[in-house]
């Protein structure tokens, strides 16, 4: 990054009123069995070793055994809530296997490991700290992304559902001596994933924070990335934080497109990616535009990093109407109609 640190710690904003009527409207906000804070009650916890004995900076967390039924129950109900919409056939062959703490981060997760009985396969999701950050970075990926993500909420508690995919710094360090024509494909999708990132000002997208889905074709195969951290939706105050070339550990991946593409076909992929976004802006229009009217209002960062990211965006579109913004989400929805109109003559956001 050019001169430019992340905050030491990311300022959790509460979950407006406005907010939260949204999401009750879109069935993202429903009545929990288990918050945040009851998970916080373990009696102890130990450090959670990889395959290899290595230190995974997860922990996993015991409970009173007077509790331990209780909690599981309300997990493999949640866990109905966020799969089979509270579908409680399943309960009698789900079993909670695991629960595990991150030590590190802002929202400090819980990881569930739930297991199937009848077959012993298991799934994981999340419960974390909500933040109204994180909520509008999950609701635009939800409506600009080719990828639909499942997430509840509830009294400043978020449920999330696990995002399945080779985490991105073990992609870059083991998965990139592939044959040419994969290479151009991993590139062509950084590029489009680089585009959807700063479209919508998503920011801190390094390696560790997406994951690289990968399906074999029929010759080579095909990449999908995949972001998995929501925390930094247009938080910062500088362009470079929401454009994942500018990050070190990405570097790799900028490499091997440096190897195999030109400037022209870098602005063909580009090119797509936006019109693609612009597609999905127009299949999404009422929601995305109720959920745009709610962004403008909401407080999501401070009003130094405001003024700095409006500036920055100004100088880089060569648009003065950023200096008009008053608010992140006023920038983000400035960013996304000025992406939008140069795909579409008629206006696709109404805000």
């Amino acid at each position: 990054m050019k001169g430019n640190k992340p905050s030491k710690k990311k300022i959790r904003f509460k979950i407006s009123s406005q907010l939260s009527e949204y999401l009750k409207k879109y069935n993202r906000a429903i009545k929990l069995p288990i918050l945040y804070d009851d998970m916080n009650r373990y009696m102890a916890r130990v450090p959670l070793l990889n395959s290899a004995g290595e230190d995974t900076l997860w922990e996993t967390v015991y409970y009173n055994e007077s509790e331990t039924n209780e909690i599981n129950d309300a997990l493999c109900y949640i866990y109905t809530l966020l799969l089979t919409d509270g579908d409680t056939d399943a309960l009698d062959h789900l079993t909670v296997d695991r629960i595990d703490y991150c030590t590190f981060g802002n929202t400090k997760p819980f990881r569930v490991r739930i297991i199937n009985l009848l077959n012993d396969n298991y799934d994981h999701f999340y419960i974390k700290k909500s933040d109204s950050s994180r909520i509008y970075g999950l609701e635009l990926e939800e409506l600009l992304s080719p990828s639909s993500i499942n997430y509840l909420t509830g009294h400043q508690t978020l449920v999330e559902e696990h995002i399945a995919g080779m985490p991105g710094d073990v992609f870059v360090e083991n998965h990139l001596d592939v044959s040419k024509l994969d290479q151009i494909r991993i590139a062509k999708e950084f590029i489009k994933f680089n585009e959807r990132c700063f479209v919508r000002l998503l920011g801190d997208m390094r390696a560790y924070n997406f994951i690289v889905d990968i399906t074999p074709d029929i010759e080579g195969n095909q990449y999908r990335i995949r972001a998995i951290d929501f925390d930094q939706q247009s938080y910062e105050g500088w362009k470079s934080f929401y454009l994942p070339q500018y990050f070190k550990e990405n570097n790799p991946i900028i490499d091997v497109g440096l190897q195999h593409l030109n400037h022209d076909t870098v602005a063909q992929y580009q090119l797509e990616e936006r019109s693609l976004i612009a597609r999905r802006a127009r299949a999404t229009r009422t929601r995305l535009n109720e959920l745009l009217r709610v962004m403008i209002k909401d407080d999501l960062s401070f009003p130094e990093k405001v003024k700095s990211l409006k500036a920055d965006l100004a100088h880089h579109h060569k648009n003065d109407t950023f200096y008009e913004c008053e608010s992140m989400g006023d920038i983000v929805l400035n960013n996304i109609r000025l992406v939008l109109q140069k795909e579409f003559k008629q206006s696709i956001i109404e805000v």
